[in-house]
């Protein structure tokens, strides 16, 4: 016995809603992924479910925008504001810029001249010696800084020098100061010892000079 035809319409209940839209989104994206792999096409898909909740698949040999580049150039559909079409063209302005600075910049290095008018040189020559003007001004800036820097280290180490002159005339005086003072101090400690009494013991006679 087949299935009954189910009516196509909102699903009340939230929880049979919900069980719903993940059954069926999982078919949709299985058969986006068969579609690419069977036919080689190039498919994009995006699904938001009732809570906002984003769901996609892309083909693997594409990205998505640029499914949606060739679907604004086969529609003929315009897909972005006015806001968009503005960053965009300021994009590509600023692209533009870039490329003509870096061609600026290989003149400036002396690269891919040889097809420029001698008139085109002319400014280059003169954007040259000015960077040339301010690089020197800059060396000179950074040698006054050197030279001052210089006579300051020159005047701390004199400072430091005679401090430590100081110092060691200091200490000098100190170490006298305390030699004088032990020598008079031990000088005052000092008693002379008493002098040696001698006896005179007396002469005897000579015995055989009296015979």
């Amino acid at each position: 016995m087949g299935r009954g035809k189910i009516e196509i319409k909102r699903i009340e209940n939230s929880t049979n809603r919900q069980v719903t839209y993940s059954k069926r989104r999982g078919g949709i994206l299985k058969k986006a992924k068969e579609i690419t792999v069977l036919c080689d096409a190039q498919v994009s898909l995006v699904i938001f479910s009732s809570t906002g909740k984003m769901s996609e698949y892309c083909s693997p040999s594409t990205e998505l925008v640029k499914i949606l580049d060739r679907y604004h150039k086969s529609a003929g559909k315009k897909l972005w504001d006015a806001k968009h079409e503005h960053l965009s063209n300021e994009l590509e302005r600023i692209k533009k810029e870039n490329d003509s600075m870096h061609i600026k910049l290989r003149h400036l290095k002396g690269e891919d001249i040889t097809s420029l008018h001698p008139k085109e040189l002319i400014p280059i020559e003169e954007a040259l010696q000015n960077g040339l003007a301010c690089v020197r001004s800059k060396q000179m800036e950074y040698l006054k800084m050197l030279k001052k820097n210089e006579r300051c280290l020159e005047e701390e180490n004199k400072r430091l020098s005679y401090i430590l002159q100081h110092q060691q005339q200091l200490a000098m005086d100190v170490n006298v100061r305390e030699m004088d003072h032990g020598y008079h101090q031990r000088e005052r400690e000092y008693h002379p010892q008493m002098p040696f009494a001698f006896r005179v013991q007396p002469i005897q006679p000579n015995l055989h000079e009296n015979r």
